[in-house]
C-alpha cells in the first residue's frame, strides 16, 4: 500500500502541473513522404486533438518548427497512435517550404 502512494503521488503531481497544456498541439515525429506526396522541404509533424485545437494553432506550431525564411504547408493529417497519445490523437504533417 505504501508503493502505491509513493507511485501515485508523482503521477498526480505532473497532471495538476500540465493542466490544459496537455490539449495543447506539440511536434513529433514525421512520416516519410508517400508517393504523389510533395517533399520540397524539410518535414514536421504535430499532434493535436480535432476537438480542442484549431487548424489556426496547428498551422501555428508547425510554422515554429520550420526554419526561418520557411512556409509550413499542409501535406496530410493521420491518426496512427504510434505518435501520438491517445488524448492527442491527429498528427499533421507539414512541409517546410522557402519563402519566395
Amino acid at each position: 500500500m505504501k508503493n502505491t502512494w509513493a507511485l501515485a503521488a508523482p503521477v498526480a503531481a505532473a497532471i495538476a502541473l500540465t493542466g490544459c497544456t496537455a490539449f495543447e498541439p506539440y511536434p513529433t515525429f514525421p512520416p516519410e513522404a508517400q508517393p504523389g506526396e510533395p517533399d520540397g522541404g524539410p518535414r514536421v509533424a504535430i499532434c493535436y486533438d480535432t476537438f480542442v485545437s484549431s487548424l489556426d494553432q496547428v498551422q501555428a506550431a508547425a510554422q515554429q518548427e520550420c526554419a526561418a525564411n520557411t512556409q509550413a504547408t499542409a501535406v496530410r493529417t493521420d491518426w496512427y497512435m504510434q505518435y501520438c497519445p491517445l488524448l492527442l490523437p491527429a498528427r499533421a504533417t507539414f512541409v517546410c517550404t522557402p519563402n519566395k
